[in-house]
């Protein structure tokens, strides 16, 4: 089809791009990225604040070590298209079913290899050289999610070109996953919870990892590991609504 020869097309057209030009394109989509993220963290910050509303406030600090973090993207980014340029990720191009089975495995996948991280990091004294440093946010804002230790960041992206590089995947699925990474990044950092009982509580949202979820993980540290769902903490005893 037309679409799959066109991103077929896009990554080989990169591929002949300058090394340095390639660098600049991949800092620049991260920092797209966190730019929407702030912007949109606002945004949703204005509207479901409780009064009286009190804005984000960035510092100096936060916005070195988001800046190094979005450096450490670029590098997990590069890194991620050179394996794909020498054969070692293989994308699928097929639109069909497989973008919905791919991402599924995907988000869960993530879910579970990040829980398993995340929870060790927490038992171990990587915490105190790794860790904490996300955690001085007790109440954590959208910069939150670009406050992470160098060595945290790569290992997260290690994760995840670890697991393109065992299994192949849709092209579909990865930019579908990609994206909802970051809704979720976001959510998890707001601050406030946008959602109203009612909803969390609907059969499918109450295992997903709502701003609450996360939020709580960030007040009582010996809960709530997940990312994007509470489904392993609750099979392994860390959940805490």
């Amino acid at each position: 089809m037309p679409s799959d020869f066109n991103i077929i097309n896009a990554l080989n057209y990169l591929a002949q791009l300058p090394a340095l030009l390639l660098w600049l394109i991949f800092l620049m989509e991260n920092i797209m990225i966190t730019i929407l993220v702030l912007f949109f963290g606002k945004i949703i910050h204005q509207k479901y604040s409780e009064a009286p509303f009190v804005p984000y406030h960035y510092v100096a600090r936060e916005w070195k070590i988001c800046a190094w973090t979005n450096i450490l993207n670029t590098v997990v980014t590069y890194a991620g298209f050179k394996l794909w340029e020498h054969g070692y990720v293989i994308i699928g191009i097929d639109i069909s079913l497989i973008i919905i089975t791919d991402f599924l495995l995907l988000f869960i996948a993530m879910d579970f290899l990040m829980f398993i991280f995340h929870y060790c990091i927490h038992q171990t004294f990587l915490y105190k050289i790794v860790h904490q440093l996300h955690h001085q946010a007790i109440n954590p804002k959208p910069i939150d999610l670009f406050i992470l230790h160098p060595l945290e960041t790569i290992s997260f992206g290690a994760l995840w070109l670890i697991l393109l590089t065992l299994f192949h995947f849709n092209i579909y699925s990865v930019v579908i996953y990609l994206i909802i990474n970051v809704v979720f990044g976001l959510t998890g950092h707001l601050g406030i919870e946008p959602l109203p009982v009612k909803v969390r509580s609907l059969p499918l949202i109450k295992y997903l990892g709502t701003s609450s979820f996360h939020h709580n993980h960030h007040l009582k540290e010996e809960y709530n590991f997940g990312f994007y769902t509470s489904i392993w903490d609750r099979l392994f005893g860390t959940f805490k609504s």
